[in-house]
């Protein structure tokens, strides 16, 4: 009887933990890493970078599939009763066929700067999500051939800047960059470049720099987007947490569960002339992009204030052509 008992205790706290589950590539047979799984009003996570998510049937009873997506791959719908501890993703069939044609730009160029702008007011910061990206838009200098050699991306590392005892409050954030070409004016899922994922602490610059030069990203004719998404938080090794954590708030219509904000803030600016800036949360409005304006949310005191722009700096290779 004890041991009856001992085994139902184990198997209710296995239940509550959930299982670990590993997405693969159907052809390789290797983890598709930090691929996205959504399961239903607003709900999902991340897989970490060897494709291995975790999900909690006792947690989420209300759910009856999964839905999973990672660049370049297949879309699956996977129905809760039936999770196995492997699912497997097949690869788009243009994916297989495409060849990436990005010439090498060679001759003589000239550096361009783009700054970019930063602060430290909390109250004009975007609070991220774990399923919020935003992608800012770049087009050619002068309309010459335009090579991107560095990302400079501002964030604001504390809600208050520092805590009661003077010191940044300890975090891990594992953020992941990358870039979308220009489609009816708004981003869309259809560069090759690849994706780079940067673990970001209380430590870390003011603006995180990243050189790019090496991936030869030349700006299309009619431009494109370099985008920012908060994975998650990670533990001290950098691996990326698996669970995907929420507040539980009360209201009138009972408990709801919702996204916690995470650090880095990333500051918003009135600097920038123009609509640069499109968002997009993964788990909601069927994963479409946004621009970030008073269509997107009229109530948003950042869009109503102006600070409708995320202000990513840039450094350029500009080759201009000989008269």
């Amino acid at each position: 009887m004890k041991n009856w008992l001992f085994l139902s205790i184990l198997l209710v706290g296995v239940l509550a933990l959930g299982q670990d589950i590993s997405i693969k590539d159907t052809a390789t047979k290797k983890g598709v890493p930090f691929a996205t799984i959504s399961f239903g009003d607003g709900k999902g996570t991340f897989a970490d970078d060897d494709g291995v998510f975790r999900f909690s049937r006792k947690l989420y009873k209300d759910v009856d599939s999964l839905h999973i997506s990672s660049i370049g791959y297949q879309d699956l719908s996977v129905a809760a009763s039936s999770l196995g501890s492997e699912i497997l993703l097949s690869q788009e069939a243009d994916e297989l066929e495409a060849v990436m044609l990005s010439a090498e730009l060679n001759g003589k160029f000239k550096n361009k700067k783009q700054k970019p702008v930063a602060h430290d007011n909390y109250f004009n910061c975007w609070l991220p999500t774990v399923e919020s990206e935003i992608a800012v838009r770049f087009d050619r200098i002068d309309h010459q051939p335009t090579r991107i050699s560095q990302l400079q991306f501002p964030i604001v590392k504390e809600e208050s800047q520092v805590s009661k005892k003077g010191k940044l409050r300890a975090f891990s954030t594992m953020i992941r960059v990358m870039f979308y070409d220009v489609e009816n004016g708004k981003p869309a899922y259809r560069s090759f470049y690849p994706s780079m994922t940067y673990v970001i602490t209380e430590k870390s610059d003011d603006v995180i720099e990243l050189d790019i030069d090496h991936l030869n990203i030349n700006i299309p004719k009619n431009g494109i987007f370099a985008a920012i998404q908060i994975l998650g938080y990670t533990t001290p090794d950098g691996k990326l947490i698996k669970a995907k954590k929420y507040r539980e708030i009360e209201t009138v219509r009972g408990l709801r569960k919702v996204s916690t904000t995470y650090r880095p803030l990333l500051p918003f600016t009135d600097e920038i002339e123009g609509k640069q800036t499109w968002v997009r949360r993964i788990f909601y409005n069927n994963k479409e992009w946004v621009l970030f304006d008073l269509e997107y949310n009229p109530n948003s005191s950042l869009v109503r204030s102006g600070h409708d722009n995320y202000g990513i700096g840039a450094e350029f290779k500009v080759f201009y052509k000989k008269d």
